[in-house]
Formats: structure tokens, sequence, C-alpha cells
């Protein structure tokens, strides 16, 4: 492969750019904002929200750039264990678990040294500008269009490619390219969540000594009864502590930094407590909302050009309370890694690569949409058998108090670590009667 075009320079596009840097002999991000700097890119404003990297993320970033794990500790994140991670149901602390890491620190910080890595490549080179549409060559994508910076339409430029990547985002307009070009698009999915999140930054001081994140999860809420808020807390780079509050509709967070440290207070739950009674807040709090998740299925598609393949939230965007965005984007990486190495024809649709990524795809939307569901005002598309799978999973996250073992698959399924048909493995299903059997005989 000549030359690879990676559209997008966001995490997923930097992992994409970075496997492809081992099969091209040149790989050109195009992307609109500043990649040689360090700080946070306008077109991104959920940069400035809380962003915990699951332990799949950081195996994964660990593989395609290896010390960079180390290198982010050594700058100043924080690297959690799970004895150092607390966690709540309903105002209840866990049970800890072991064996899984999480690494804390601000999008920036970690989205910044990863781009440093992947741009240190020699054969990796970066072109500011628009994304502006695809360029066709009879049945396959051979490169696409770009304005550079200030420029009109009359400026437009190309750029020609053996492999084009979309990395542009969960508002990509590669479905409008392909119809544009006489392809059919994409079917897309979308489930409304009407989610919105407010994140604030604190001082860190004495308190909660041997802490360094927390989560507070909540229950479905009662019929006729408001969803509770859900919040996490991870300390970051600079001896700070990052807390988001989520929650959904007319309950989401505002920017009002006395109601930010109230519903802290609510949450019932020692660490956010704390850090609202205790810690200065500093700066503003910053507010972001998402109206839907959505997932492209390229694999329903009966024809697809040559020399296309899509990554990261291009492909799919969860809800982010989950924080699957990260770890997501590296397993599409290794998938195009994957795809890369088969041998496949590049002058054939690359079904490989979008059946291998459509298995990473539907484990996570199969985590994150089982849980917005359950909230009231979500209403739908219900998968087949939702009934039974919502009522195991209250039964199954019951169990996550106070059982080690049930606690200890949740764990690994949310941090990608293993597939969610774990969650209904016989031998799980077991032992979560025994720990609620349990539980009601110590009641």
């Amino acid at each position: 492969m000549r030359t690879a075009l990676v559209l997008g320079g966001s995490i997923a596009g930097l992992m994409a750019a970075r496997v492809l840097s081992d099969h091209a002999e040149r790989v050109v991000i195009v992307d609109a904002d500043d990649l040689d700097t360090d700080g946070a890119r306008p077109g991104v404003p959920q940069l400035a929200h809380l962003h915990v990297l699951l332990d799949m993320g950081g195996t994964q970033l660990q593989r395609w750039l290896p010390g960079l794990i180390g290198e982010l500790v050594d700058d100043g994140a924080v690297l959690s264990d799970w004895d150092r991670m607390w966690q709540y149901l309903d105002g209840a602390r866990k049970v800890s678990v072991s064996g899984r890491q999480l690494l804390g620190a601000t999008r920036p910080f970690i989205e910044s040294r990863v781009r440093r890595r992947v741009l240190a490549r020699e054969n990796v080179t970066v072109v500011r500008g628009r994304v502006d549409g695809l360029r066709f060559t009879g049945n396959r994508v051979s490169g696409a269009y770009y304005l550079p910076l200030g420029a009109d339409r009359d400026g437009r430029e190309e750029l020609a490619g053996d492999l084009v990547v979309d990395a542009t985002g969960r508002a990509s307009r590669l479905g409008a390219w392909l119809e544009a070009a006489g392809w059919q698009a994409p079917p897309l999915e979308r489930m409304r969540i009407d989610l919105g999140y407010a994140t604030a930054l604190f001082g860190r001081g004495t308190e909660l000594p041997g802490v360094t994140t927390a989560q507070c999860l909540s229950s479905a809420p009662a019929a006729g009864q408001p969803p509770e808020d859900t919040a996490a807390m991870s300390e970051v780079e600079g001896g700070r502590w990052m807390v988001v509050l989520a929650n959904y509709a007319d309950r989401r967070p505002t920017r009002d930094p006395e109601e930010f440290l109230t519903r802290c207070g609510k949450l019932g739950a020692e660490p956010f407590q704390e850090v609202a009674a205790r810690c200065e807040m500093l700066g503003e709090v910053v507010v972001h909302s998402v109206a839907d998740s959505r997932r492209r299925d390229f694999r329903r598609l009966d024809r697809f050009p040559a020399g296309l393949v899509a990554v990261g939230d291009a492909v799919a965007a969860f809800n982010p309370v989950y924080g699957q965005g990260m770890a997501s984007a590296t397993l599409h990486a290794s998938c195009l890694s994957a795809f890369l190495r088969s041998g496949e024809s590049l002058q054939e649709p690359a079904w490989g690569y979008f059946r291998r990524v459509r298995v990473v795809v539907d484990a996570a939307w199969q985590l994150s949409t089982l849980g917005d569901l359950a909230q009231p005002h979500v209403t739908g598309p219900y998968p087949p058998g939702y009934r039974f799978a919502s009522w195991y999973s209250e039964r199954f996250l019951a169990a996550t108090v106070t059982d080690p073992e049930v606690n200890q698959v949740f764990v690994d399924v949310v941090n990608m670590r293993e597939h969610p048909r774990l969650l209904t493995r016989p031998s799980t299903v077991l032992r979560v009667a025994k720990a609620l059997t349990g539980r009601r005989r110590a009641g």
C-alpha cells in the first residue's frame, strides 16, 4: 500500500494511523484542528469531561505504543488498581475486586501523548483542513477531498489514497458521501437517551487516603419515579479530582456550581460527599449533552466500495456514562490490523474488517443499551428477550454488591475484557442466585 488516508485526528484516527504506518509507505491524517499542540481541540467539546481509560483500552494502547502507560504515569496520570476504586450501587459500597487497572487523566493529557507518539513515526504526516467528501474511481474509493483552513469551495483540494479511513466521529457524513456517489448508506440505528452530564475539577488534599477512583451507580427507577444521578470521579494529573454527574431528560445537571455540590452530597457515596464538602472547586462546571446512542451497521449492506473503512464513533457512539469510547477505538485499530494482516485484497470491499469490528460494537452496544432501556423516558427499540434481560440484570447488579466473583464478572465485562455473554453463563447465573439467596437469609 502506497498511501493511506485517515479522515480525523481523534484517538480513533490516531490509532488507525499507527496501525496503518506498519502497512503503508505514507499515512496522511486530515483534520481541521492543530494536531501539533498539546491543548484541547476546539472541534471536540467533550474533551473537557472525565475520560477514564478502561483496562482494555490501556492494554491496547500499550500494545501499539509500547511504554505509553508508563510515560503517562511519569507525567502525572494516576494508575488505579481496583482496591483503590470504590464502587457503589444505590449508596451501598460493593465488594472489592482485583486484577484490573484504570488510568485517570484528562482527555487532552492522554490524547496529546498518543498524538505525539503517532506523529513521531516517519511515514505519518498531517494535512490541516476540513474533510469535504470522498473521491471514487469505479467501484472503489481512491481518495478524499478537503477544504484547507480559510478556503471556500473553490479552494477544494484532493488527496489520493489506496485505503481511506473515516474517523470523523459520530457526526460523520459518510452516508451522504456514499449516496451522492450512487452507493447505499449504511443503516443507522439510533436510541434516543437524552443524556446530560456536568464535570468539575477540584483540588485534592489529604481527604480520601487510598481512594483514586469512585463510581456511583443507581438501579433503574421504579414506575413513576425520576432516575437518580450517576456519578464518577478520578484523581487526574496535577493533584486534582475530576468529578462528573450524569442524568437524563429534565434531570440533567446544569452549570450551577451550588447545584453540583448539592447533588454530589446527596449521592450517598462517601468519596463524592467528601470532595463536595472539603475540596475547592477549580474553575467552572462544564456541561455536555448527548441526544442518542448510534451505530452504523455496514454488514447489512449488499454492496460497498473497496478502499474504505470506518473507525471509532463513525461506526458506533455509545452512552458515555459507560466509558467505552476510547477502549472501543483502540479495539477498532486492532481489528484493522488483523484485517490488513489477513492478506485480503484492498481491491475488494473490506468485509473482513467490518465483520471483526461488529463483534466489538455489538458487545459494547448490548451492555450500554440494556441500561439505557431501563430509563422511563427511553422508548426503544427493544431487542428480543428484553424483559427477561432486564429482570436478570437487576438481580445481577444487586449481587455485585456482596459477591466478589459476580462483581469480578461485572468489572471484566465493563472493562471490555470479556464479552457480555459471560453475564449469562450458567456458572454466573448460579453464582448470582446463590448470592441473592444468601442475602435473603442474612436479612
